[in-house]
């Protein structure tokens, strides 16, 4: 049974990375892609983020002497390709969809705005949303907040390459204790790193819940919006 009829879901651009140190693993887009289609057959509309850092990461360019803002732009273009790349894993299965830019690139993506992004959903396609916000000095965790306000979606679901949120890096500290739910004034306290604070703030102001979880175990998706109890839960309650 669904839980959810509209979803924004966050794919990271580094589990796309799959076994490799860079690039795009075509294993893990194709079980990337059979999971939105059972979702999509579960009559649930999807809307997908999807960050770059397989590729390129403008933040860590600046570090390495890019300019910031041509390193963001460097940025939003590899969110591009990733988007491409499982439009097409997403049409060899069958699944209808659309790849969105949130600036203009036509023929590679249609100029996203609000109401073509519903009109594609409610017509049975997923839509891909590349590009990030379009501007410089916002991550892709603040594109998805976006788009998932803007889109009226009922979750914004971070798909990630762990489990959930802990106490600190269970990969660090073998202490750390998984959270089922949390609220995002907790997440504050704690000064978790869930989500950059500007992507973190929108969604809490915006009353957007989230839920983080391992997206790269195939079949975890279906869980989270069949209602099993995976990953953790975030929302103002």
């Amino acid at each position: 049974m669904k839980q959810y009829n509209r979803v924004l879901l966050k794919l990271s651009g580094e589990s796309l990375m799959g076994a490799k140190q860079h690039g795009i693993d075509t294993g893990r887009l194709s079980d990337y892609a059979h999971d939105i289609k059972t979702t999509c057959q579960m009559g649930i509309q999807v809307a997908i983020v999807i960050g770059g850092g397989n590729i390129f990461r403008g933040l860590s360019g600046a570090t390495q002497g890019f300019d910031r803002v041509k390193g963001d732009q460097m940025g939003m273009l590899a969110t591009v390709i990733n988007s491409l790349a499982l439009s097409s894993a997403l049409s060899a299965v069958g699944v209808k969809n659309r790849v969105m830019t949130a600036i203009r690139m036509e023929p590679i993506g249609e100029l996203y705005t609000k109401w073509r992004a519903i009109e594609a959903m409610e017509a049975g396609q997923v839509v891909i949303l590349s590009a990030g916000t379009g501007n410089p000095f916002f991550t892709t965790d603040t594109g998805s907040s976006l788009r998932g306000i803007e889109l009226e979606a009922d979750v914004m679901l971070k798909g990630t390459r762990v489990d959930g949120i802990y106490t600190a890096d269970p990969e660090k500290d073998p202490a750390a204790t998984k959270f089922d739910r949390i609220s995002y004034q907790e997440i504050y306290r704690r000064g978790l790193k869930i989500m950059d604070l500007t992507a973190t703030t929108m969604c809490m102001e915006n009353n957007l819940p989230i839920v983080v979880f391992d997206m790269d175990t195939p079949g975890n998706l279906i869980k989270v919006l069949s209602g099993e109890n995976i990953g953790t839960y975030v929302s103002n309650e």
